[in-house]
């Protein structure tokens, strides 16, 4: 781990490793989505609306999984001060938000036919909601420590407060009284048939394929973006 500590080992890796997961990201989830929206038959009770799962369930894990990367870079930053560690916190950010809205939307358009109601204050899609919130708080408090100079200790504890929400978010359908359906996929087995996990499983690697070359990519600016405002800082003080 920390070998990769030194920017430029770390840029001479993301510099080919970043085209490889969006390139692979992307056919594998076009492929997925074209195998789960043309060749899957409809489900016995929720019919043709059953095919907003090869975008949903992918969306919903990975909004979870960007949180959780974000708590994970933010203990490695707080104890072993990895230099990366808080580049990493925020290169995640973002795409985490995109893809928990994503999935809060297409979960509306899912619980419209299912529940006949495009929302409701269900545990888990309010859960849910609570992390979009965290995601533009992290944004915001992130950029607010770079540009006013404040220690990146700050953006990191809440990135380790903001996982207390993830086991709700996981657990919340077992928890409390819901609407939304339980657990389909458990440890060491799953719910749904094998026609429809498939090509699940496709679009879950293809979509985080997408989510890792989109994180590399965004560190890779950040990075820039700190090496260019330090060489600014350098020539000011030269000039002075």
């Amino acid at each position: 781990m920390h070998g990769f500590a030194n920017p430029k080992r770390f840029l001479a890796l993301a510099g080919w490793l970043t085209p490889v997961l969006l390139v692979g990201g992307l056919l594998l989830t076009a492929a997925a989505l074209f195998w789960g929206f043309t060749q899957v038959p409809p489900d016995r009770l929720m019919g043709e609306t059953v095919r907003i799962i090869f975008i949903h369930v992918p969306t919903a894990w990975l909004g979870m999984g960007g949180w959780t990367a974000i708590a994970v870079s933010s203990l490695v930053f707080l104890v072993w001060r990895h230099p990366l560690a808080a580049i990493a916190a925020r290169g995640a950010a973002v795409p985490g938000l995109i893809f928990t809205i994503i999935c809060l939307v297409t979960g509306s358009i899912w619980g419209r036919p299912t529940w006949g109601a495009w929302w409701v204050w269900d545990g888990r899609l309010t859960s849910m909601l609570v992390l979009a919130f965290l995601y533009v708080a992290y944004i915001a408090l992130a950029q607010a420590a770079q540009r006013e100079g404040i220690s990146a200790r700050i953006p990191a504890i809440f990135g380790l407060l903001g996982a207390v929400n993830i086991p709700i978010i996981n657990r919340s359908v077992v928890w409390w009284n819901s609407l939304h359906q339980p657990p389909s996929i458990t440890m060491g087995k799953s719910a749904i048939d094998g026609v429809f996990l498939m090509p699940l499983l496709v679009a879950v690697l293809g979509f985080s394929l997408i989510f890792g070359g989109v994180v590399l990519a965004r560190m890779r600016a950040l990075l820039a973006d700190i090496q260019a405002e330090a060489r600014l800082r350098r020539r000011a003080m030269e000039a002075d």
